[in-house]
């Protein structure tokens, strides 16, 4: 937006007789994208143009079309006319945007590479380092308000405990951002992210058991869709399906129809005996372990259920999938996934997080002590 204002192709522009001010001529805007090598073709142009209207960054400026049309129609970024959603989450992002670029402007910043476990982190801070300097700025009124601010700069992947196993404190704990806000993104780095509403309603999640039947009282699992074909693979749990495709194949000549005993059931209602809260998670001396699983998928996914939400827990295992056999159990809540600090986010989110992410599943749970 910034680099379009300097190029004045953003500027007040006239149509029927109205003055539409700070807008850009779409089809302008698709020749800049390829001229700057922003976008390979008109075709990534625009699709990279509807990414960001999808995300109401951008808009007709009569909101006539509700999809980027690469022709002479007036568009507008809505941070120059008002109408950008100030969410909880955007808010939140400004926020840690602001206050990196503060800290990495000033002479003698807190702001340093430091060491721990023989391993070194770049932009780190202690946490009551972080709370004297947001206290002495102006920033915020009191420590209990600062501390909470550092708390929402975690839970939104800004900020982090250096080796993820704390929540923000006011102590001597080491922590570092997480985003490096002066890296500059790529455009086309927006075709890679994929919509988590998308995901987390595709019946073919790879990471979820799924039923055989919708029908009410089945509790039986697939491990794929009958419609799919799959890679056969070594690994012990998927050895014995060898024989079904009668020869040597990499693929099922046929989809199978593999069925698990009804082990572990599926159904709406939580596994859980009673509602946890993180802050019972968190808690000194509460009764939970921190493990961390490394799971690495196979043909047909993890083979495990995530439900509920602030915090999520696992509702079910396949007894014969990767999962179970990295340790997970039925009733772990999620701390983390690949790195991401996750017990503030729902089910869909944590979904999203598995489904973009390798094949290799790395997962802290917390388990209670029996």
């Amino acid at each position: 937006r910034l680099r379009l204002h300097d190029g004045k192709l953003i500027k007040d522009r006239r149509y029927h007789l109205r003055t539409y001010p700070n807008c850009f001529v779409a089809k302008e805007l698709t020749d800049w994208l390829i001229d700057h090598k922003e976008a390979p073709d008109r075709e990534t142009a625009i699709r990279l143009m509807q990414k960001l209207m999808d995300h109401y960054i951008i808009h007709h400026v009569c909101d006539e079309h509700s999809d980027y049309k690469d022709a002479k129609l007036l568009y507008r970024f809505r941070k120059d006319d008002g109408t950008f959603p100030l969410s909880k989450d955007v808010k939140v992002f400004m926020r840690g945007q602001s206050l990196y670029e503060k800290l990495v402007s000033v002479e003698d910043s807190i702001l340093k590479m430091r060491e721990e476990n023989s391993v070194k982190y770049q932009r780190t801070f202690l946490g009551s380092e972080m709370i004297d300097w947001l206290i002495q700025e102006g920033e915020v009124e009191n420590r209990q308000e600062a501390v909470e601010l550092g708390r929402a700069l975690l839970e939104h992947g800004i900020i982090q405990h250096v080796s993820n196993r704390h929540h923000f404190f006011d102590s001597d704990i080491l922590y570092h951002f997480w985003i490096n806000f002066r890296r500059r993104r790529r455009l086309t780095e927006l075709l890679n992210e994929n919509s988590s509403r998308a995901l987390s309603e595709s019946p073919d999640s790879p990471f979820c058991l799924r039923k055989l039947n919708p029908e009410p009282g089945n509790t039986s699992f697939l491990s794929v869709q009958t419609n799919k074909e799959i890679k056969v693979v070594s690994a012990v749990r998927r050895s014995s399906i060898t024989s079904l495709s009668g020869n040597s194949n990499a693929y099922f000549s046929a989809p199978p129809t593999l069925v698990f005993p009804p082990v572990a059931e599926c159904n709406p209602k939580s596994v859980l005996k009673r509602p946890v809260t993180n802050e019972e998670l968190l808690s000194p001396g509460a009764p939970y372990v921190k493990k961390t699983l490394t799971i690495v998928g196979d043909a047909v996914g993890w083979g495990f259920v995530v439900r509920g939400g602030r915090p999520c827990h696992i509702q079910a295992v396949d007894p014969g999938g990767p999962a179970a056999a990295a340790g997970m159990k039925v009733c772990q809540f999620v701390f983390s996934v690949n790195g991401v600090y996750v017990l503030h986010l729902d089910y869909q989110t944590i979904s999203s997080l598995i489904m973009t992410g390798p094949r290799t599943l790395v997962m802290e749970v917390m388990e209670a002590i029996e």
